[in-house]
């Protein structure tokens, strides 16, 4: 069974970076992918971006394009999520998200797509 664990997180100022990164435990073997979401109060959970481990084909949620770097080490089983030039709507709970398998293509940002989550780390950008 793969476990996520998640960090990184914290208060910043608008204009400000942040990484976060998540280790996935447990033995698994073959192509997954990795991804982001958020989620603010009240709303619902939103993909920022995600990973192929295979071909590193890589997805951005549009307002973070430019902004937010998504990578992964494949030999230590971290993706890294390097988020630049932080506005206050960055804010919220940051997941981390697995599943086994190739890329999704535009499914990528379906949550139902993964089937391991971690615990959340809570980013906050204040103007």
């Amino acid at each position: 069974q793969v476990h996520l664990s998640e960090s990184g997180g914290g208060s910043v100022q608008a204009g400000g970076s942040l990484t976060l990164s998540c280790v996935a435990s447990g033995y698994f073997y073959g192509a997954y992918q990795m991804a982001w979401f958020r989620q603010a109060s009240g709303t619902d959970r939103e993909g920022v971006g995600s990973i192929d481990s295979d071909d590193g084909t890589i997805y951005y949620e549009e307002t973070v394009k430019g902004r937010f770097t998504i990578s992964l080490d494949h030999a230590k089983k971290t993706s890294f999520l390097q988020m630049n030039s932080l506005k206050p709507e960055d804010s919220g709970m940051y997941y981390c998200a697995f599943t086994m398998g190739g890329t999704r293509g535009q499914r990528w940002s379906n949550p139902y797509e993964y089937n391991t989550w971690g615990q959340g780390t809570q980013v906050t950008v204040s103007s």
